[in-house]
């Protein structure tokens, strides 16, 4: 089966995953502009998100071999930039360490490639699971289902934009919850491997963030990306790119050289 995607202008080219429980949309206005600065932009809906497959199986090892097959698919070469966002960056991650050949350079937006702590997105999944979708009439009931759990109006604003009506006119997730609840763990699992990734490797930590450790960024990112930089924006958390835009497509277009 093969991911979702969207792609959008000519050059060389930049491929972006998502993070956990968002979608391609997430990254349409810069990828956008990265398109119109001369790449190949394809966003991408990782399995059971967006619009990609369903499936009961959700791990790193997995999603690295569903991108090398949209890879393959997309006749994607040498010369392609991978970028990711929190899960996201740890598919790319695991992605280029799986196939180093296949990438000309690497961007991961805060996240480091140590066990996650996912303890912090309990009231989230919590709050999912407790929308009533068999009896919901609108998207008011399902965010003030999800506000007994998340109080950040932003954060409900974010998961509410997988809602939607299908044929039948109920509502329904876009992501695989039931997978998704049912693999927490391993989506906080560490990224590892025997060989480091020698190429460039750009980190774009979030200030206010802390994904990103002190000991991350002097030991366990060069650890496995020597070839490593990482840059902090300040005044972001973990949504860099959502609050901090214009700074983050500033840091990529000169990494990738738009």
């Amino acid at each position: 089966m093969l991911l979702h995607f969207r792609e959008q202008g000519q050059g060389t080219p930049l491929v972006i995953l998502h993070g956990l429980f968002g979608t391609l949309d997430n990254w349409q206005t810069l990828a956008r502009r990265w398109a119109d600065a001369g790449h190949r932009v394809i966003s991408v809906d990782l399995r059971n998100h967006g619009r990609s497959f369903h499936s009961p199986e959700h791990s790193y090892d997995l999603m690295s071999q569903d991108v090398a097959a949209l890879f393959d698919h997309l006749g994607l070469g040498p010369d392609t930039t991978l970028m990711g966002h929190s899960m996201g960056g740890k598919v790319a991650m695991r992605f280029a360490l799986d196939h180093p050949d296949r990438l000309a350079r690497l961007i991961v937006v805060d996240i480091a490639p140590r066990l996650s702590d996912m303890a912090h997105q309990d009231d989230i999944v919590a709050g999912l699971n407790a929308v009533p979708l068999a009896s919901l009439e609108n998207r008011q009931q399902a965010d003030e289902a999800l506000a007994q759990h998340i109080r950040w109006p932003d954060v409900r604003q974010f998961l509410l934009k997988n809602l939607y009506r299908q044929e039948d006119n109920a509502f329904a997730w876009r992501q695989n919850l039931p997978a998704l609840t049912q693999h927490m763990s391993a989506i906080g699992a560490e990224i590892s491997a025997p060989q480091p990734f020698l190429k460039p490797a750009l980190f774009i930590r979030g200030g206010k963030s802390d994904y990103i450790s002190p000991d991350d960024k002097l030991h366990g990112i060069p650890a496995l990306f020597p070839n490593s930089q990482v840059e902090t924006v300040l005044d972001a958390g973990h949504w860099v790119h959502a609050e901090k835009p214009e700074e983050v497509f500033g840091l990529v277009a000169a990494f990738i050289g738009a």
